[in-house]
């Protein structure tokens, strides 16, 4: 049996069809692109006559998690991710004997902001790093050694920024789109520093020094 997949590239739908009798097509996965799915589901219902698909928001990894488990009505036909699945996912699906086709329909896009009435940020990713990084090089500059993350305001961060707590609110941990932060802000502030860029081929080690812990608080809605 064939689970079609296809990827928004940082947002995704998976698709997947049952060969068994279902009165209704089920959806789960990613909270980033449950408004949209559900926006296609209720014009699928309309323009087919068919029931309007159930849509869920579990999350992508919950939804990637319930989408590889098996195959059959108990399971989902569709999951939406937010990202690309991991390789782990996919082994898990290729033991269910699912077989999956990668479709990339979209872009994705994330966007860091304050309160207006809140004072100005003009911050790089080696800011955002810097803030919210497991490990930091000391004095946050190139050749410090690794120590655990002790800056505590955007000033202890940079000179030029405000002298206030670092707080961020994002996603939680099984959010596609907190992973797709991970890599394009956290992980592309971490390497503007050439000596940890260096480690990038030592996959383990580059994310345990660059992702790991990362000091991010955690909510459902994405940032």
């Amino acid at each position: 049996m064939v689970k079609y997949l296809t990827v928004l590239c940082v947002s995704a739908f998976l698709f997947t069809f049952s060969s068994q009798a279902r009165e209704q097509i089920t959806v789960v996965g990613s909270s980033t692109v449950y408004p949209f799915s559900t926006v296609v589901a209720e014009n699928f219902g309309r323009d087919t006559g068919m029931k309007t698909p159930k849509i869920e928001s579990t999350g992508s990894g919950g939804g990637m998690k319930l989408f590889c488990s098996g195959l059959g009505v108990n399971h989902p036909d569709i999951t939406n991710s937010s990202r690309r699945i991991k390789e782990k996912e996919f082994n898990k699906c290729m033991e269910a004997n699912i077989e999956i086709v990668e479709i990339k329909i979209g872009y994705d896009g994330i966007v860091v902001a304050n309160s207006k009435n809140g004072p100005k940020f003009n911050f790089s990713k080696r800011d955002i790093f810097l803030a919210l990084g497991k490990d930091v090089p000391e004095g946050n500059k190139e050749g410090g050694k690794l120590i655990p993350n002790p800056n505590q305001t955007w000033k202890d961060v940079n000179a030029s920024l405000p002298d206030i707590k670092i707080e961020v609110l994002g996603p939680p941990p099984t959010s596609g789109t907190r992973d797709a932060f991970n890599e394009l802000a956290i992980e592309g502030g971490c390497k503007t520093f050439p000596k940890l860029k260096s480690i990038k081929k030592e996959k383990v080690l580059y994310f345990k020094k660059c992702l790991t812990g990362l000091n991010l608080v955690c909510v459902t809605t994405p940032l």
